[in-house]
């Protein structure tokens, strides 16, 4: 019976509490005004790519830095909007999706869910195509990174 006396409770990992999840940079929170104020920044960047006809830097630029947190859902909702236009403006194509990084991919499709969450708000059928090239190229781990991942966009 010794296998009773072990404290399991000793063996559990540390609990992640969600205000533990707020963007850092260099070490130091963003608070929600910073991150907005960097999301409206980026936003003219992303615009003038589109101008531009730059759909591809300017799809890179809009999931670049997205944030994170609790309290920075006006920012979320920001970023959100400028993704939901760039993927709009072009048409998804695998080699479109091909030429971005893993972890771009995995950002890119939370921005797809999330606009998939708000079938009022964004063209679900855009985004669809969007979903169907993002998992031939990336797969269906991608889809379980970003289910499984704690921070959302």
């Amino acid at each position: 019976m010794s296998f009773r006396s072990i404290d399991v409770d000793a063996l559990d990992e540390d609990i992640l509490l969600p205000d533990e999840l707020f963007a850092f940079s260099n070490g130091i929170e963003i608070d929600p005004e910073t991150a907005l104020n960097n999301v409206k920044s980026k936003e003219v960047e992303v615009r003038n790519l589109l101008t531009r006809g730059d759909t591809s830097n300017a799809l890179i630029k809009a999931i670049e830095n997205p944030p994170y947190g609790l309290f920075t859902i006006e920012a979320k909702d920001l970023n959100t909007q400028i993704v939901m236009e760039v993927l709009n403006s072009t048409k998804a194509t695998v080699e479109f999706v091909k030429s971005l990084a893993t972890e771009q991919q995995d950002i890119l499709m939370k921005y797809i869910y999330r606009g998939m969450a708000s079938p009022d708000l964004y063209n679900s059928a855009v985004l669809l195509n969007w979903h169907e090239k993002l998992t031939e190229v990336a797969g269906v781990g991608c889809i379980v990174r970003v289910i499984t991942d704690r921070k959302a966009v």
